[in-house]
């Protein structure tokens, strides 16, 4: 059973890796099981160039960021679960207790992210009552985003990056699956508000 697991390796699925990860000395995340699967085929930073997002220099290749950033991830926080090389075909059951299931395999997770891209149509089974037209991209465009509230699609299920309804940006999807992430350590700590933050002055 994962207390998170996260579907999606691209920009905002592994930030939200990132900033759940960065928790593990807290009392009440220190516990957790996170995971991520980064299936990645169909990651709009397969062809992706980077001149415009903030810390990155320019010229960097969005194929070079996919897999540096699953590095990174294993690199400083490896308890977090990478599985790749698996497609989430369905996601079963309620808060606290949802089946996901990929092409190989059925996970058990009490929260579960998305952090796909937005193409249609939306193959995950077992959401599609919160597929809707994405209503920050121009409709001849045709792609689509889940019904959310402030990231949250229903109890347990959150959303992030353009899934959400946010612009195609590096910087807006960064952004989304952090905010993401803080949202689940403020759940997981009893409701009280969690910024996780290192310094050169700790």
């Amino acid at each position: 059973m994962f207390d998170v697991l996260i579907i999606g390796g691209g920009v905002s699925g592994v930030s939200c890796g990132l900033l759940l990860g960065s928790a593990y000395t807290k009392p009440f995340a220190s516990d957790k099981k996170i995971g991520i699967l980064t299936h990645q085929k169909a990651s709009s930073l397969q062809d992706a160039l980077f001149h415009n997002a903030y810390g990155i220099p320019s010229g960097k290749l969005g194929s070079e960021l996919l897999t540096e950033s699953l590095s990174h991830l294993h690199q400083v926080y490896p308890h977090i679960a990478q599985l790749p090389n698996e497609k989430v075909l369905k996601i079963e059951g309620e808060n606290g207790n949802f089946s996901v299931t990929t092409n190989k395999n059925t996970y058990q997770a009490r929260l579960v992210v998305l952090a796909i891209g937005a193409g249609n149509p939306f193959t995950i089974e077992g959401l599609e009552e919160f597929v809707i037209p994405h209503q920050k991209t121009n409709p001849e465009k045709n792609r689509i985003q889940l019904k959310n509230t402030d990231h949250l699609v229903k109890e347990g299920v959150y959303v992030c990056g353009v899934l959400a309804g946010w612009r195609s940006q590096l910087s807006i999807a960064s952004g989304s699956g952090a905010a993401v992430g803080t949202d689940i350590l403020t759940l997981w700590n009893g409701g009280v508000h969690v910024q996780v933050h290192d310094s050169t002055k700790k």
